[in-house]
């Protein structure tokens, strides 16, 4: 239990404690952001999108700061499309990846973008956008109560993850469809490769 877990009203002047061994070398927090290796969560998601990812050298378990040989770490932000409250149900938050398929460390979940004050509670994270393949993961993770959609989630994965494994993918028939998507300005096979 740490401080900022105790009194939420502290998130404004101090960031919540991170586990190192969880993150990527040279991650730091701040009250709002997260950044790794120097780069900002929040401006990579401004500029790429969501979701995205970052990878970089993993944290070593016995030493404390040292990147670790041969081993990567990575970071995911997905944006909120949804948080379906109801009265005594679980909180279930719906986020604009699959992340079925990554090795995430669901604990370490964070809020970026702002700095949020509620309690944090036990939500649902699950993939509200349609796959290729359908999206089954059901996890659950400590969040802040008054999470709303369009906040920026930011979770750490051991190992490397790239793009094509946490991006929503359209569901398509056949590359030779008659239908609306063949249609568009480009190929439905052209859409496949992206």
């Amino acid at each position: 239990m740490t401080l900022t877990a105790l009194i939420p009203t502290l998130r404004r002047s101090i960031p919540d404690p991170l586990r190192a061994s969880s993150w990527p070398a040279h991650t730091k927090a701040t009250t709002t952001d997260l950044t790794v290796a120097g780069i900002s969560m929040l401006r990579l998601a401004e500029l790429c999108g969501t979701p995205c990812v970052h990878t970089g050298d993993a944290m070593m378990p016995e030493w404390r700061q040292a990147p670790a040989l041969a081993r990567d770490a990575a970071v995911v932000v997905v944006r909120i499309s949804a948080v379906l409250q109801y009265f005594d149900a679980e909180r279930v938050v719906l986020i604009d990846a699959c992340l079925d398929s990554v090795p995430a460390v669901w604990e370490e979940t964070r809020l970026i973008g702002r700095a949020s004050t509620a309690k944090a509670t036990t939500a649902v994270l699950l993939s509200g956008e349609s796959h290729e393949v359908p999206c089954t993961g059901r996890h659950v993770v400590p969040l802040p109560a008054d999470l709303r959609e369009g906040d920026r989630l930011v979770v750490p994965c051991a190992g490397m993850v790239t793009l094509r494994e946490v991006r929503p993918q359209p569901l398509r028939t056949s590359p030779f469809a008659d239908g609306p998507e063949a249609t568009g300005s480009e190929p439905v096979w052209l859409g496949s490769l992206a």
